[in-house]
């Protein structure tokens, strides 16, 4: 969410459209062949078959690669499939393996036919062996482990070999549920608890077995034919459908309240401010929830041991409907007396996930500064509200440019545009936005199945912010913010800071799986039809957006990024276009000198350096690959890196005159919520604003090929 998959889509060219409509009307039924599925076990129903024919052909109609569903891309999918079932190879043994290559290359004829019990049957014999394992390790508590003994416990079996022997599986799970007992011995728990928390919390686990639904295998299985495409193809179940809508318009029907699963009960974690529920006041964090009826009189279901989604989807429903709640009350035993809540849905919007402002200050040679800081943290757009005819529907160039406007009465002296963690979203908000700091222009290219280029301009004609500007980025920067990044560090208009971004240079677009005007039963398919580039022809896919002013980031690059993508679409470039660089760049001090005054200054900022060995030990630590299961060991080490932790966080206090922690619980209480990296940037952008130069330059025209 986190995922990689919900970026730049809405843009989709006619011919993709009509490929769509001929896919979703002229399916063929095809009956599938007599189940080979043993009784009890998930199947697929009828609906879902003809939905994996539609999702095979648009795929290989419409997926940018003209990639074809063969023995070869079976294997892929196959592999997939088995790797988002048991990734870490503790659950299947290499008998499992034996008997699930027989359809190592029958996946390209199973999503054409729809006959894809197999694949149903793979799951089967996953859900049984799972049962096996947690039960299994249950048993395992019934004895304390010695953690006396000089062992370890692999925890990274991505690479490993099947498991051949049932003995050599249960060694594997030994070790497993012995490192769980020593994370929690070493909290200061004794065995006996210890052994009741496990076991909680593995027949929770087991609960969790039987309540997959065939709506979840089926998502899964047609994941796994979509990404052996490219990582970024995907299919949503309705219900994802659904989730996927909420995070790109921001806002949902129901009461406002986030929840979690707490020891089988739905748990509130949070209100949401002007929700139904933050109005009436009734609601509190760790309330929960035991029953669930709708209207005024409605019986009431009980819910606890429920999925949290299907909870979920009971509470949700239409503005100015009736939801009653029955709620145990935070810290009331089990068999207390309940309360019933009534709400009245309404509309909620998810100010959390909208872009917001903070003020920086900042001293620069006997001036204070003011840095306005905008973050973004998604391109999103209420597109059902937009072509509803509201003209106030919810978007991020929409609230930006509010937020430009409270900015510049505060009369800020320059602005950081924080992208970090952003990983895009609606496509056109990314050229939008784009032209709230350029003139008009030029911002992206994009390239379609068909190879058809097409050149995205800013639709505005004059900039809303021309004043200094940075744009704050890390490697989960992707998508749309590696477009606007992009155009921003190619028009000279700002500096790019931080860490090089994830590298997604395509283009998605949402296909609806249902015929037109009927109910969402059927789901989504994103599918990659295109490829954007930079207008000077450079496309960011696999190489990002290189910062002009590197900073610190706790981000792995090597296991974070589209590089680190399997299935990933290669780098190339297309000839640029012409567009007119900013006046910007000849006011501001050059990158380089920016660059070496920021590494200057990181070399005696308490927090920057504090940062720099937090993340030296972080990667330390992402080198094991392995656990010792010898408590004492273990203690010794929890103990070296508490000390070494704190350590580095009183020389950081030391070194701006605060009071040392006295011990690591005294640390572990501190909330110190500084954000060092954005700091950083305010300070670079202080030097711009300092540094400034007088007279801005002329304009020039550039070409890149």
């Amino acid at each position: 969410m986190s995922q990689v998959l919900r970026r730049s889509s809405g843009w989709i060219t006619a011919a993709v459209l009509a490929l769509a409509a001929l896919v979703l009307t002229g399916s063929v039924q095809v009956p599938a062949s007599t189940s080979i599925l043993p009784p009890g076990a998930i199947a697929p129903t009828d609906p879902q078959r003809a939905t994996a024919r539609k999702v095979g052909r648009i795929l290989e109609e419409a997926h940018y690669s003209h990639a074809t569903l063969d023995d070869k891309m079976s294997e892929v999918i196959y592999e997939r499939y088995l790797e988002s079932l048991d990734g870490q190879r503790s659950y299947f043994l290499q008998s499992d393996i034996n008997d699930f290559n027989a359809y190592r290359f029958l996946f390209d004829d199973m999503i054409r036919t729809g006959d894809i019990d197999p694949a149903f049957l793979i799951f089967a014999r996953f859900q049984q062996r799972n049962r096996e394992r947690i039960e299994y390790a249950i048993s395992l508590l019934a004895t304390e482990p010695d953690f006396t003994v000089n062992e370890s416990f692999e925890f990274d079996r991505s690479k490993a070999p099947w498991v051949s022997d049932p003995a050599q599986l249960n060694e594997l799970w030994r070790k497993r549920v012995k490192n769980d007992a020593v994370s929690l011995m070493l909290t200061g728990k004794q065995w006996p608890e210890v052994s009741d928390i496990l076991r909680k919390r593995y027949e929770r686990v087991l609960k969790r077995v039987d309540q997959v639904s065939g709506e979840d295998v089926f998502e899964n299985l047609m994941n796994a034919y979509a990404r052996a495409f490219d990582p970024h193809s995907s299919y949503f179940s309705p219900r994802s459908s659904e989730e996927y809508r909420i995070q790109m318009s921001l806002n949902y029907e129901g009461i406002g309240a986030s929840l979690q699963i707490i020891d089988d009960y739905v748990t509130i974690m949070n209100v949401l401010e002007g929700g139904p529920a933050a109005v009436a006041g009734t609601l509190t964090i760790n309330d929960r929830i035991v029953g669930v009826a709708q209207g005024k009189d409605g019986a009431f279901q009980d819910v606890i041991g429920w999925r949290l989604d299907d909870v979920v989807q009971l509470i949700r429903g239409k503005a100015g409907t009736v939801v009653r709640l029955q709620i145990l009350g935070a810290g009331a035993a089990p068999g207390s007396a309940e309360k019933v809540l009534e709400f009245t849905r309404n509309q909620v919007t998810l100010e959390a996930q909208a872009a917001h402002k903070d003020v920086k200050t900042v001293a620069r040679n006997g001036r204070t500064y003011k840095i306005g800081v905008i973050t973004v943290p998604g391109f999103y757009r209420d597109v059902q509200a937009e072509n509803s005819g509201d003209k106030n529907y919810r978007s991020t160039t929409r609230d930006v440019a509010r937020l430009l406007q409270e900015l510049k009465g505060e009369n800020i002296d320059g602005l950081v545009l924080d992208l970090r963690n952003d990983g895009g979203g609606y496509l056109p908000e990314a050229t939008e936005l784009t032209g709230l700091f350029i003139d008009h222009g030029p911002v992206v290219q994009v390239k379609d199945t068909s190879g058809r280029l097409e050149v995205l301009d800013d639709p505005e004609t004059k900039a809303a912010y021309d004043g200094p500007l940075a744009v704050l980025v890390d490697r989960l920067s992707a998508s749309a913010s590696e477009i606007f990044a992009g155009a921003i560090q190619d028009y000279h208009r700002g500096l790019i800071l931080g860490q090089t971004t994830f590298g997604k240079g395509t283009v998605q677009s949402l296909m609806p799986l249902d015929r037109q005007g009927a109910k969402p039963t059927n789901g989504q398919l994103t599918v990659t039809i295109g490829k954007f580039y930079r207008i000077t022809g450079e496309s960011t896919q696999h190489r990002g957006v290189a910062p002009d002013v590197p900073l610190a980031s706790a981000i792995d690059t090597k296991e974070i990024g589209e590089s680190a993508l399997e299935s990933a679409l290669p780098w190339d470039r297309i000839a640029g276009v012409p567009f007119k660089a900013s006046a910007f760049a000849g006011q501001a001090p050059p990158a380089a000198v920016l660059a070496n005054e920021e590494d200057l200054r990181a070399q005696h900022d308490p927090d920057y350096k504090w940062l720099v060995s937090d993340i030296a030990a972080l990667d330390s630590v992402r080198e094991q690959k392995s656990l010792s299961l010898n408590l004492k060991v273990r203690r010794e080490e929890r103990a070296r890196i508490d000390k070494e932790r704190l350590d580095r966080e009183n020389a950081r206090r030391v070194a701006k005159n605060l009071t040392p922690y006295k011990d690591v619980e005294e640390l572990d209480k501190a909330k110190d919520t500084t954000d060092v990296v954005l700091e950083q940037a305010s300070q670079v952008m202080a030097d711009v604003v300092s540094g400034t130069r007088g007279a801005p330059a002329q304009a020039k025209t550039a070409r890149t090929g």
